[in-house]
């Protein structure tokens, strides 16, 4: 099957609705790698360690939860489409205020707020566009969807290794507002989710009448944010460092480095479409374990390669994997999701599970500055551990395959 040919059989309000929440969340992880890739830029300028700077990451995600109740709530009251336009709007603010940051402290404020506003985008997001297309396909669609994260990586490290040299960080920060641009499309092209207009307790209910609803599927949820701090240690824990492996251990330069990134996240891009389409076949629990257990004989190749050619290669197939398991999660929490809080607790389960996950990089930059800078031992076990729980908590868990998303999925 051609890559695009499913679009042929989406009507012209799914298509709008596909590509406003895949152009979202695309915009929103290029803002957020921004600040990962900047981290060597910004230690060297505050004079600061790496694992200072990357406190940003923590705050980061620790606030993304936060911004997924708020932003999900009112989604569930007032409808999809005018939620994820400002959410748009709020991200791209604080990434643009990030730029004229006089001084670290203000700097980690700001990533703080940025968090908040991101938390937002992916649930709602991912509700509009698997709410609004057809069950046929949705494993596809998933993957693609997911793979906007990986896009705005791939959209920030371009944009590094061509406009770094020229606009430093502070720039790279104020580059990062034309996201804003987006609101624009929403408005004009994109048609509210047809779930929630038939819903009508939806837009009635009151924030304490959702939290009885979330907490009414609570042994859900409380999976949902193991399964997702388990995706986000294998995905943060595999990316937010790479950069300063490859420059303080390795020690390539910042166009060298970019580059492999780019190599990377093509690697990542593949995998995350093609496993999103082999769970139609597989299944969604069977197809995230494959990928998470197939990035293990990758580590070697991926972590202690010393030439460029051999880094980008292990990049590319760790990354396959790594997002290639990614690739799945819209469709299959969604799935597991009931219709009247689909955009409150696929959301709020993935951002518990960042939060869950938020030390992760102070961590790991901790454990490889006190080891002389070995960030390759420190990535290589965080993926070896990493790899081989997600695998069981995912076999471990319910599937929804292919559920209509306007009923309850079973059991």
């Amino acid at each position: 099957m051609p890559v695009l040919a499913p679009f042929r059989d989406l009507s012209p309000p799914q298509r709008h609705a596909f590509l406003a929440a895949f152009a979202g969340w695309s915009l929103d992880a290029f803002d957020f790698f921004i600040f990962v890739l900047c981290l060597p830029a910004i230690s060297d300028q505050f004079g600061v360690s790496i694992k200072t700077v990357a406190q940003g990451i923590t705050l980061t995600l620790a606030m993304r939860p936060l911004g997924a109740l708020v932003f999900g709530w009112l989604a569930e009251k007032y409808g999809r489409k005018r939620i994820l336009m400002l959410n748009v709007l709020s991200y791209s603010a604080f990434e643009l205020a990030s730029a004229f940051a006089p001084d670290l402290a203000s700097l980690l404020v700001l990533r703080a707020l940025f968090g908040f506003a991101m938390g937002g985008e992916w649930g709602v997001g991912a509700a509009l566009a698997l709410e609004t297309l057809p069950a046929k396909n949705r494993g596809f669609f998933s993957g693609l969807l997911q793979e906007g994260y990986v896009v705005g990586f791939l959209l920030a490290s371009i944009v590094s290794r061509f406009a770094f040299d020229y606009v430093g960080w502070r720039g790279m920060f104020v580059i990062g507002a034309a996201p804003a641009l987006l609101a624009f499309y929403i408005v004009r092209k994109v048609e509210e989710s047809p779930v929630w207009t038939a819903g009508a307790q939806a837009r009635r209910a009151s924030a304490v009448e959702l939290w009885r609803a979330v907490r009414a599927h609570l042994p859900l949820l409380l999976y949902l944010v193991v399964l997702m701090a388990c995706f986000n240690a294998f995905s943060h824990g595999s990316q937010d460092l790479y950069k300063p492996f490859l420059e303080k251990q390795r020690g390539f330069g910042h166009a060298t480095s970019d580059t492999l990134i780019i190599v990377m996240n093509l690697g990542a891009l593949l995998g995350g479409i093609g496993f999103g389409a082999l769970s139609e076949r597989l299944g969604r629990r069977r197809a995230i374990a494959a990928a998470a257990l197939l990035a293990l004989p990758m580590i070697p190749l991926w972590a202690y390669s010393a030439t460029p050619l051999l880094l980008g290669l292990g990049g590319f197939l760790m990354q396959f994997m790594v997002q290639g398991a990614w690739g799945i999660v819209p469709a299959h929490i969604n799935e597991l999701s009931p219709s009247a809080v689909r955009a409150i607790l696929p959301g709020f389960a993935y951002q518990l599970g960042n939060f869950a996950m938020s030390l992760l990089s102070p961590l790991q930059a901790g454990v490889a500055e006190a080891h002389g800078n070995n960030y390759a031992g420190m990535l290589a076990w965080t993926i070896g551990i990493v790899g081989v729980v997600l695998a069981g908590v995912t076999l471990l868990g319910p599937e929804a395959k292919n559920v209509d998303m306007a009923q309850r999925p079973p059991n």
